[in-house]
């Protein structure tokens, strides 16, 4: 058996680079969501966990921000060799804790994979600079270090690569972090990590662990004195929570929250190009991703054309267990979730929208109460019905027609969101004028709106967050400057 395998021992913390039990002595089970079995246990951390792990994160981060920039890329190129190692298990373990297909965990690899080869470099890129002076003979220095302590809340859809993006280039800066998972995902999100630093030269407390129920510490985590920077990607009402807690210890917040977007499709769109974008981006691991497609805004002359063709590649999809081969549409990660996207369907028809395809949950030999809902096309929708002015979180396409660029405009930007969003169009000046006046952090052309690359900013406007990831804009939010001046010549003053 792998230590990196679902039936691995992860039943203890990781504080201070040592494995220990939770304080209680008590677990949380982790369920397969294909299967509905419990496959492994995690510690269920106190307070007086997360406190320790704070105070080993806190000691180690001094001496660790004296390492070299060429020690801290060496170790985060180690991480990257381990995740390369073990990436047929990382892969597995994906599919058993959040239901990803194997397409899920092949990118999830790829892109925590880009993270960590961009983290790398970031040692070498913290540089200071020299400013001119209004005062004679001053010279003005400013330096850059890191913050100190790192809080990363993670999230359950993709574990992997959204808790690398925080945790590897804090570590590159010189910072010390205490990791907190999803309940959903404490292994992928969180203890896996820990195994994999443990096959590299990082020092003991820069990397610190801590499972358990967000209702029993995350308010602890979040609001923690040692804390300097609090990354956390999630729901818009939790992070408002979170960053109000943060706050309290002027701890600066980087939250990546919900999200409603927008694929918008013009009169001229190459329909079968549009429609393989809007396929991949509505129903990639279930639709369960902040930046998937939540409203498919589509022009009325390609209106029926469009559903069509859509209807017709939904029902061509794979669905069914995450551990079966060729699966696309997988489970849903918990009761909680599925639940609440049937209900916006159901809500989304009685309002007057054309069920065309979808809406009910399928079977899965052996399981009861399957997690796997079908690939779901709606018509006739507008943008307040419930699946349309929710984030469904699902693999749920409601298309919404047009009549003009003003309109379309008008009902992409009809949203508290603004996290990404896409452009099909057979005219690319249409398109960058349409993307141009998207209320958006991000909007992709001719493509869809599921894109990451670790060396391009990436962020959101209004209610999907505040701070910025990836690149020299993460690097900003886990550094800090100090001003040095140095009057080299004797300074007269007014008395």
């Amino acid at each position: 058996m792998s230590d990196f395998s679902i039936d691995a021992d992860w039943s203890e913390l990781y504080v201070d680079g040592e494995w220990t039990p939770a304080e209680s002595g008590e677990t949380i089970d982790v369920e397969d969501p294909s299967t509905r079995e419990v496959v492994a246990e995690v510690p269920s951390a106190s307070g007086a966990d997360v406190n320790a792990a704070y105070e080993a994160a806190a000691e180690a981060q001094t001496e660790w921000a004296e390492a070299p920039p060429a020690q801290r890329a060496a170790v985060v190129q180690q991480f990257l060799e381990a995740l390369q190692a073990h990436s047929d298990e990382v892969v597995d373990l994906l599919a058993h804790e959040v239901g990803g297909s194997a397409i899920m965990g092949e990118t999830s690899i790829q892109i925590a994979s880009d993270h960590a080869g961009e983290a790398a470099t970031l040692p070498r890129r913290m540089k200071g600079e020299h400013a001119e002076s209004n005062i004679p003979g001053k010279e003005n220095i400013v330096e850059r270090g890191p913050k100190g302590v790192v809080t990363v809340i993670s999230p359950w859809n993709f574990p992997l690569n959204l808790s690398a993006r925080a945790v590897l280039p804090a570590i590159a800066a010189g910072n010390s972090v205490v990791l907190k998972p999803s309940t959903n995902s404490p292994i992928t999100g969180g203890l896996l990590f820990a195994k994999l630093f443990e096959e590299t030269d990082l020092p003991g407390g820069v990397l610190n662990v801590v499972t358990g129920r967000g209702s029993e510490i995350g308010d602890r985590v979040a609001s923690h004195p040692e804390s300097d920077v609090v990354s956390f990607t999630g729901s818009t009402s939790v992070g408002q929570h979170v960053a109000g807690l943060a706050g309290e210890n002027l701890a600066v917040p980087a939250m990546e929250l919900g999200g409603n977007n927008a694929f918008v499709v013009t009169e001229d769109a190459d329909l079968d190009r549009a429609v393989d974008a809007a396929t991949f981006g509505s129903f990639v691991h279930q639709g369960q991703v902040c930046i998937s497609i939540n409203r498919h805004v589509v022009h009325e002359d390609v209106y029926d054309e469009y559903v069509e063709k859509l209807t017709e590649r939904a029902e061509e999809l794979a669905v069914g267990s995450a551990h079966e081969g060729g699966t696309v549409v997988g489970p849903i990660i918990d009761e909680s979730q599925r639940d609440e996207m049937l209900e916006y369907v159901e809500e989304t028809v009685e309002a007057g929208a054309t069920l065309e395809t979808g809406g009910e949950t399928a079977d899965i030999d052996g399981v009861d109460d399957s997690l796997v809902v079908e690939p779901t096309v709606l018509s006739d929708v507008t943008n307040d019905m419930a699946a349309a002015c929710n984030e469904h979180f699902g693999p749920i396409a409601p298309v919404i027609p047009f009549s003009d660029v003003d309109e379309a405009v008008e009902i992409a930007n009809d949203t508290e969101y603004g996290l990404s969003g896409a452009v099909h169009s057979g005219d690319l000046s249409v398109a960058r004028e349409i993307a141009d006046r998207m209320e958006t952090g991000n909007v992709h052309i001719n493509d869809q709106p599921i894109n990451d690359e670790a060396h391009v900013p990436f962020s959101g406007i209004g209610a999907s967050g505040v701070g910025e990831y990836n690149s020299d804009a993460f690097l900003r939010e886990i550094t800090e400057t100090k001003w040095i001046s140095v009057q080299h010549e004797p300074r007269e003053y007014p008395f």
